[in-house]
């Protein structure tokens, strides 16, 4: 009997090893979403619990428990502002250093030239990040090909539609603000040609005024940016993992993606 069967498991419920902390966990089938707080142990979700399943599969090979990751200190990987459930395990497998928009240490993946001390990494992890950047997000993409080895793997996760196109929701983004006026939040933008722009019903995620949404992204979309930014490989990681809790019913979408940049 493994350790996920050792829990009794009533019908409508979930029983998973959480492959990030090792905890035999269960959860109600009627509750879990890619962002529900899952793992009785250290508090994941089944979208925290996917990056680390790729992660595993990209590097190893195989479907590993984090803790069961080799201790390889020659690895270099980078973190957009990772969930710290996982960031601080990996710091101590790898060369790993987690970065963050607003402290240091600092990284703005939209910013015209990256850091040296941030390049020639093995792996760069962003879950939930690109939706926030200001257009055009190209650069991003483009960017973390910069920050990786040649044959580098990035692992990628952001909210996604199946429609065709991504929608962007200030394409003429330039010289902006967020306000509150009258109890709601306003975005007010003057374009590079001197033309104001004024926007309401904003989205943002973790709450108004913190993380703006940018944009909606399709996974067709998604595939070009990564292959106009160099990227091969592209793999969209979509199959269920029961084992290890990494499920979610709702839209059938926004699974993690992996790639790879391409030798030089």
């Amino acid at each position: 009997m493994d350790q996920v069967t050792a829990i009794s498991c009533e019908p409508g419920t979930l029983c998973f090893l959480c492959n990030i902390c090792g905890a035999n966990s269960l959860t109600a089938l009627h509750r879990l979403s890619r962002e529900d707080v899952s793992c009785n142990g250290c508090g994941s979700t089944p979208r925290a619990r996917a990056v680390i399943r790729a992660l595993s599969l990209e590097l190893f090979g195989k479907n590993l428990v984090l803790g069961d990751f080799g201790t390889r200190p020659d690895i270099r990987g980078l973190g957009m502002t990772d969930w710290p459930g996982y960031a601080n395990t990996l710091a101590e497998k790898f060369n790993y250093q987690n970065t963050y928009y607003h402290q240091e240490p600092r990284l703005d993946i939209s910013a015209m030239e990256m850091p040296a001390h941030l390049l020639a990494n093995d792996f760069v992890i962003s879950s939930e990040v690109f939706e926030h950047v200001v257009p055009p997000v190209s650069l991003a993409f483009e960017n973390v090909a910069k920050m990786l080895k040649p044959g580098g793997l990035f692992i990628l996760t952001v909210p996604y539609t199946n429609k065709k196109e991504t929608i962007e929701h200030f394409p003429e983004l330039y010289d902006f603000t967020v306000v509150e006026d009258n109890r709601t939040f306003v975005l007010r933008n003057k374009t590079r040609d001197g033309v104001i722009q004024e926007f309401r019903n904003l989205v943002f995620h973790g709450g108004p005024g913190t993380t703006l949404e940018m944009r909606l992204f399709s996974e067709n979309s998604l595939i070009q940016y990564l292959t106009d930014a160099g990227f091969r490989a592209i793999k969209v990681h979509r199959e269920p993992d029961f084992v290890h809790g990494i499920w979610w019913p709702e839209r059938r979408c926004s699974f993690p993606i992996s790639a790879r940049k391409r030798p030089e």
